[in-house]
């Protein structure tokens, strides 16, 4: 059976192809547009699955959409009446398009469809499933996780009603038993506090992550008294008295600002430690929800596995909070949590829960796949893609390549990584990877502001080879998908002065704080990558081959794009990134290109090509 998953119309749309049971590609349709978040119909995503596969759309069995219309419709209906008349501007704008486009759905998704082979009307009759939001993304956790069994934890800004879900997974049944529903979201708490220290809400929530450990989290009793109700089994109310997004255009309102003495930060003012410190609170605030949540869960269904996923499961520090404290044997996260991963668990959902398919459970790490579910390209391909744009490459063999990207990280380079089948989901994982030195105490410094073009705060991950993990960090587990945070291991610290201590805010960035400072956050914490032989070999090989000459198995991994861009997808996405930014040396399959060779004329000005997010 084949099932096509598709997810869009809000943020993040993107495609996902299952074969019996079998994920076989999947991609956001951003990479292929270009376009940061790209919400509209996912063409391109659609004809890469597709493609992938061999296949015309008169193959697929069946297309899952993540989410049902009518729900989402009830919800707006009834949060307008609820709120009436406060409320009446964002109701009137929205009302014009569900009128026109999403109470059509069905109608809209099969011309989309069909408009690419210009097939007849009723070609998909009988093929279009609704699956329910928080379904689709508990269906993208557990399905390929390596679990038999376990609790199932979706939490993000809303779906149609539940903004937090539980269910438990077993073989191929998904049982959902318990949910928060909107208004009061943990998903929607955090975008308010991104929205309040100047972030783009859907977007700046990692940013605000990042930006905590600079501060101290002072207001969460401010937090924990007047805009949130915890109870100790984590559950939680949200008091409305102090957000805009029921009634307004905006997430806060001026009884939030009020609240914490000062406005809005708007985008081009500087951030202070007054915005490290709410970051810090937020922060603080999530992580004992999600520990309260976790916590009682274990204890009311005896469940020891867990698989998170939501935009909330991207919050790697609360995940690793979640890990170190034991209160599960295993933790799998969905590689693409927020709403892109709605398209493969709308497909995976349909597969097993409507048409009761087996499900078998692998000895891999997972059925992901690494998430090396995107397009790939062959050598012939690359070196005439490269050619098509003006690219001056040398072709290696294997051991020459390796050898030369080492010698480029070692001379602390900045190297642009291009490797096998793009990543599905946020995270660069090896295959479109910008790559550092972790050792330099410039790196970090250098990859944002020269690379990046991105705020100086704002950390590196490390990927480190599985086998070396717990030498390296306090940590000992699989954590391919870089959804988990965890402190450098003492040996590797380095102690710090009395002076150093006493630094506030963004004053503490340059502190080198292990033997490996471009990955050490100001907190001696460390989003870590494990890097798995089974699932990308050339990029163990390179680790293996720079621990082999440093004695270090870690390398700076970032993604291979410039602030506001998307991860590039192809070989002309990758020359066109490295002309325009400070990257020195480009490696894409087999070729090499040094910066000095190309032609000056190619070079690009990426530093205000995007919009900012």
């Amino acid at each position: 059976m084949r099932v096509l998953g598709i997810s869009a119309y809000y943020h993040d749309s993107a495609a996902a192809l299952v074969v019996d049971g079998h994920i076989v590609a999947a991609a956001q349709e951003e990479r292929f547009t270009r376009k940061k978040h790209d919400s509209g119909f996912p063409d391109h995503a659609v004809a890469y699955c597709l493609d992938a596969a061999g296949l015309s759309l008169t193959d697929v069995d069946y297309v899952a959409f993540y989410e049902k219309p009518f729900l989402k419709f009830e919800r707006l209906i009834e949060t307008y009446v609820a709120f009436a008349p406060r409320g009446f501007e964002s109701f009137r704008m929205a009302m014009p398009l569900w009128m026109k486009e999403k109470l059509m759905q069905k109608r809209l998704l099969s011309e989309q469809l069909r408009r690419r082979d210009a097939l007849p009307a009723d070609v998909l009759d009988g093929k279009l499933l609704f699956s329910e939001h928080h379904l689709s993304h508990a269906a993208s956790a557990f399905y390929p996780s390596p679990f038999r069994e376990a609790l199932v934890l979706t939490m993000d800004g809303v779906g149609e009603w539940p903004t937090t879900s539980v269910a438990i997974g077993h073989d191929h049944r998904i049982e959902v038993t318990k949910e928060i529903h909107f208004p009061h979201s943990l998903g929607l708490l955090y975008s308010a506090f991104t929205y309040y220290t100047g972030f783009k809400v859907n977007s700046g929530e990692y940013k605000v992550m990042g930006l905590a450990p600079y501060g101290e989290p002072r207001f969460v009793d401010t937090i924990m008294s007047n805009v949130v109700d915890v109870k100790d089994d984590g559950s939680f109310r949200l008091n409305q008295d102090y957000f805009n997004y029921c009634t307004g255009l905006t997430m806060s309102n001026d009884r939030f600002a009020a609240l914490f003495g000062a406005p809005v930060r708007s985008a081009d003012q500087p951030l202070t430690q007054f915005h490290m410190d709410v970051a810090a609170s937020v922060q603080a605030v999530t992580e004992e929800i999600v520990l309260r949540l976790c916590r009682s869960l274990r204890r009311e269904y005896g469940l020891s596995k867990l698989c998170l996923a939501g935009g909330v499961a991207l919050n790697c520090v609360a995940n690793g909070k979640v890990w170190r404290e034991g209160i599960f044997s295993d933790i799998w996260v969905q590689p693409a949590a927020g709403d892109a991963g709605g398209a493969l668990g709308a497909a995976l959902a349909a597969y097993h829960g409507n048409f009761e398919k087996p499900r078998v459970v692998t000895n891999e790490l997972d059925a992901m796949s690494g998430s090396y579910l995107g397009p790939g390209f062959s050598q012939p391909e690359i070196e005439t893609r490269l050619s098509s744009v003006g690219g001056r490459f040398t072709v290696l063999d294997d051991d020459a390549l390796i050898d030369e990207t080492v010698q480029a990280l070692i001379d602390e380079k900045a190297v642009g990584w291009m490797q096998g089948r793009m990543e599905f989901g946020p995270r660069a994982l090896g295959g479109r990877s910008i790559l550092g030195d972790p050792r330099s105490p410039t790196m970090q410094k250098t990859l944002n502001l020269k690379v990046k073009y991105r705020e100086s705060f704002r950390p590196f991950a490390p990927s480190v080879l599985r086998e070396d993990v717990q030498d390296w960090f306090d940590y000992d587990d699989d954590s391919p998908y870089m959804l988990m945070v965890a402190d450098v291991a003492a040996r590797h610290r380095k102690t710090m002065s009395e002076e150093e201590k006493a630094l506030f805010g963004i004053d503490k960035l340059n502190v080198p704080r292990s033997t490996i400072p471009a990955v050490t956050h100001v907190d001696y914490s460390a989003r870590i990558q494990t890097v798995h032989k089974e699932t990308n070999p050339r990029y163990h090989r390179l680790i293996s081959r720079f621990k082999e000459r440093t004695g270090c198995p870690v390398l700076v991994n970032t993604s291979f794009n410039v602030r506001g861009e998307p991860i590039v997808c192809s070989p002309e996405d990758a020359f066109r990134c490295f002309m325009g930014s400070e990257i020195e040396l480009l490696v894409v399959g087999n070729c090499i290109l040094r910066k000095p060779d190309q032609d000056p004329k190619l070079k690009l000005n990426y530093e205000t090509a995007f919009e900012l997010d």
